[in-house]
């Protein structure tokens, strides 16, 4: 079972009729964060199964348009050496957003069956990653050759910002 913190969780009563890591399933879509948030997310992985399972490997990447980050396990190490059936691992994984765009949770889990076959499945989870601020500015230059800045900033986002400093820092060929 892979899960995170999320709305709209479904979970599956029929247990017999599912493969393994298909019991619990979290919206594909887990809608959107702004840039300098932190994302978090709870991951865990449970056998529901009736057999004991060696040498579970849990991964988490965070793909971005640009890259491919881990989240955890970067070494691929397994968390446990067996898995007894009702037993979990988990973990909470955490992540400053710093690029805007399309995202993409890879959560992979490894463990070797009963019969000693490397079994593995991914289950990805995509999100947008949002600009909270958009800043417009002007420049006005006087007869005398002062330069004025003008800066707009606008929340772009549906939920009241507070802002608690606003710095200038011009550039050393404007002091």
């Amino acid at each position: 079972v892979v899960s995170t913190q999320s709305t709209g969780i479904t979970v599956t009563r029929d247990l017999a009729t599912y493969p393994y890591g298909e019991v619990l399933t979290v919206p594909q879509n887990l809608g959107s964060i702004y840039l300098g948030e932190t994302f978090s997310s709870f991951v865990n992985v449970q056998n529901d199964s009736q057999q004991t399972v060696r040498d579970v490997v849990l991964k988490t990447d965070l793909q971005t348009s640009s890259q491919r980050m881990p989240l955890s396990n970067p070494t691929g190490q397994a968390m446990v050496s067996k898995l007894v059936p009702g037993d979990n691992i988990s973990e909470v994984i955490t992540h400053e957003v710093k690029e805007l765009g399309g995202q993409l949770l890879v959560c992979t889990v490894s463990y070797i069956n009963t019969s000693g076959e490397k079994q593995m499945f991914r289950k990805y989870y995509k999100f947008q990653v949002l600009k909270p601020l958009d800043v417009r500015t002007k420049f006005f230059t006087t007869s005398d050759e002062e330069i004025f800045l003008e800066a707009q900033i606008t929340n772009t986002t549906p939920h009241p910002l507070h802002m608690q400093k606003v710095v200038l820092a011009p550039s050393p060929l404007y002091t």
